[in-house]
């Protein structure tokens, strides 16, 4: 098996009224530090991705698909039950909402079992029904294999989105869901506390 590359954090999905889709991964640990990027689809189905370094860009990018790879500075912050986003072309705020039926759930499951990559495969099918379109184990791109460890969600009560300074709409569901890789975020906006495990395969270049 290659080499595990580990990823602490969340990840807030959001959907608007006029198609756009966002997917912001805030990164606290991982192997290129804290950063943030972002994932965005527009309602034609072309698909950009947001990083802030030529590295970041190129990991992801060799583990998720795109049509359109930007190197921006990023600046994201989450606090005090508020999500702050600039990056290039857009800009985000969002304000958190009360925990979900199913984030209560998680918070049985002790974190070390929860973001395990054996029970992530065991629970996969049943996260699919949970929330449609989202998968907790799948293979990604260039061979890779990933796991979503969900350990935390808390809905996503609004929200102010614009790219090159022109409003997306008022908050709505991510529909349909986004097509990155194997798994869509869940339909309601939301944030999750996450562990994202990649799998990569031995000759991989990174």
């Amino acid at each position: 098996m290659g080499k595990r590359w580990i990823f602490d954090g969340h990840i807030a999905g959001i959907g608007t009224a006029t198609g756009l889709r966002a997917v912001v991964g805030l990164w606290q640990q991982s192997p290129f530090g804290a950063f943030a990027d972002i994932m965005v689809q527009h309602p034609s189905g072309h698909r950009v991705l947001l990083a802030p370094t030529r590295e970041v860009a190129g990991f992801i990018s060799f583990t998720y698909s795109f049509d359109e790879v930007m190197v921006v500075e990023v600046g994201a912050r989450l606090a005090d039950g508020q999500l702050k986003v600039d990056a290039g072309p857009l800009g985000l705020r969002a304000g958190m909402g009360r925990r979900t039926l199913l984030g209560t759930a998680l918070l049985a499951v002790p974190r070390p079992l929860a973001v395990h990559p054996a029970w992530l495969r065991a629970i996969s099918p049943a996260a699919a029904v949970l929330s449609p379109g989202a998968r907790t184990s799948g293979t990604a791109g260039s061979g890779r294999r990933e796991y979503y460890g969900v350990s935390d969600l808390h809905h996503i009560s609004s929200a102010v989105v614009s790219w090159d300074g022109v409003d997306a709409g008022a908050l709505a569901p991510v529909r349909p869901g986004v097509t990155f890789g194997f798994s869509s975020v869940p339909p309601r906006p939301s944030l999750a506390r996450v562990r994202t495990t990649v799998v990569e395969p031995v000759s991989d270049p990174f």
